[in-house]
């Protein structure tokens, strides 16, 4: 109970007043809806382990009767895991409740919301995103495979027949997109660092939603690429970290001198080749950090 005022001690003869400790801290009492309880206590099955990924969930009736609430409360609990990414709600007869696995979409959700209230930059995102495919390619120098190496080449060799079939619209088309996505997918996977691909995976997924144009320099694209991935397999972190660098950010110097500033795609954005040369490509990025243009 919060004591509100002074309290009162009982002496042998009189009643002596004493005001309470200012160091002792009361905390307000939280008291949380249902639903919120009913998510409290799938999330905490998940923590344990006794619900994994794929499992299913008891039938909505089932759940109401057994946490002694109305379906309308587990409805709405279901509806916020879902939207949480914690859960899959499936239609159907063989439909339920589900157990979803980790989705790097609702990361890159977050991300896209936070640009939007103007929490975070573009150019904050873009140096994130050249700190962590730095990381992702010394990693994946020291742990990929040549399963990885190939699965690479063979994106690189999609990329590239998708520009000449694409040869007469250089918009990104959906095909470019998700081979652009799926380049820095495998290149992240490789490290064998989930966390990485998570991160590599939104800020990626983020980004491919807020630009709405293409490299107009397809063949130097494919021919830095090339490159990259030779270095990559020589296992030198180094030079292929520089060949990345250093073909991103003359496509970004491009598109600035080309009045474009607004219309900028994913693998066109700025990585600094060196630390000196990140301050000058931060601050280009702001000029054309929330004006980006959401895919329709």
């Amino acid at each position: 109970m919060t004591v509100a005022g002074p309290t009162y001690l009982l002496t042998k003869w009189t009643f002596m007043k004493r005001e309470p400790d200012p160091g002792v801290a009361f905390e307000p009492v939280v008291t949380q809806r249902a639903f919120e309880q009913v998510c409290n206590q799938i999330r905490k099955l998940l923590a344990t382990g006794s619900l994994k990924t794929g499992d299913k969930l008891p039938a909505e009736r089932a759940l109401a009767e057994s946490l002694e609430v109305s379906r309308g409360v587990v409805r709405e609990a279901l509806r916020t895991l879902e939207i949480a990414g914690l859960i899959e709600l499936r239609k159907g007869v063989t439909g339920g409740a589900f157990v979803a696995s980790g989705q790097s979409k609702l990361l890159s959700q977050a991300f896209q919301d936070m640009l939007y209230l103007g929490n975070i930059s573009l150019s904050e995102l873009t140096e994130a995103r050249l700190k962590f495919l730095n990381i992702a390619i010394e990693l994946a120098c020291d742990r990929a495979t040549e399963s990885d190496f190939e699965a690479l080449e063979d994106n690189i060799a999609r990329t590239e027949a998708a520009y000449q079939r694409e040869r007469t619209d250089f918009g990104l088309g959906g095909e470019r997109a998700r081979l652009a996505q799926e380049f820095y997918h495998l290149l992240s996977r490789a490290t064998g660092n989930e966390v990485i691909v998570m991160t590599v995976d939104a800020i990626t997924k983020m980004l491919l939603k807020l630009v709405n144009s293409a490299s107009r320099t397809p063949l130097q694209l494919i021919q830095s690429r090339r490159r990259f991935l030779k270095h990559l397999r020589a296992r030198d972190a180094a030079k292929a970290s520089k060949e990345m660098s250093t073909f991103l950010l003359a496509v970004h110097q491009y598109i600035l001198s080309s009045d474009t500033q607004s219309d900028v795609v994913v693998e066109d954005l700025p990585l600094a080749a060196s630390a000196e040369k990140a301050p000058a490509v931060a601050k280009v990025a702001r000029k054309s950090t929330t004006r980006a243009k959401p895919l329709a």
